[in-house]
């Protein structure tokens, strides 16, 4: 993972009190190549999410805040956006937070001939996370691996749906015959469409035009 930079640092305390007067929690922020991404959420145990026009409210406040005291040089974007069912983990306190769930890491190249690892992650401290490899939120069964913070490329949470129930099961219902309905799989590539909503403004040279395009996304 990459450490935060004088500047990220320097936008964090900038932006954190805003969030924080907005009863929200700053999960991310990142800058690179133009344009700050700044990603907040709920607090832990809250109901609910963070709605479009709270995203727009939050994009204007930090817009302002960051003509006032002008700390990108020339032009940027902001983006403000939460952090939807598949949560990126890039600190210490994303894998703390996320502790029980099923997560993919993907390794640096340092030699390693699998940079890929998924399973639950059990433990997470301010150094290393471990993962129970091969294990699933519903049955954590596999060997723990501790990894360390500066050996991952990438990591997230993962959003994995529940298995139909199968025929015959209490509750299922019999399957017509001639039916082709597959049971849907512990891992569908439905997750990849949960919704993430997004609050934008482009600013050029200290002179934002306010642009906001504030949309609910559906990656693909």
């Amino acid at each position: 993972m990459s450490e935060e930079s004088a500047l990220e640092r320097r936008l964090h305390s900038l932006v954190a009190p805003i969030v924080t007067d907005l009863g929200l929690e700053l999960y991310d922020l990142d800058y690179a190549g133009g344009v700050l991404k700044v990603t907040i959420d709920t607090l832990p145990g809250s109901p609910g999410g963070v709605d479009v026009d709270t995203l727009a409210q939050c994009t204007r406040l930090v817009s302002r805040e960051l003509d006032h005291t002008d700390p990108i040089p020339g032009h940027y974007t902001l983006e403000v956006s939460s952090p939807g069912l598949e949560r990126t983990l890039r600190t210490p306190r994303h894998f703390q937070r996320e502790i029980g769930k099923t997560v993919s890491i993907r390794l640096r190249d340092v030699g390693n001939t699998d940079r890929r690892i998924n399973g639950v992650l059990v433990a997470a401290d301010d150094a290393a996370c471990t993962v129970r490899v091969d294990g699933t939120a519903a049955a954590p069964i596999g060997d723990d691996r501790v990894v360390p913070y500066d050996q991952i490329d990438r990591a997230k949470t993962v959003f994995v749906w529940a298995a139909a129930p199968k025929p015959g099961k209490p509750g299922s219902g019999a399957k017509k015959p001639g039916s082709k309905r597959a049971d849907r799989p512990a891992d569908s590539s439905a997750s990849k469409k949960a919704p993430k909503k997004t609050s934008t403004v482009n600013s050029t040279d200290n002179h934002p035009d306010n642009h906001h395009d504030d949309q609910e996304t559906m990656p693909s």
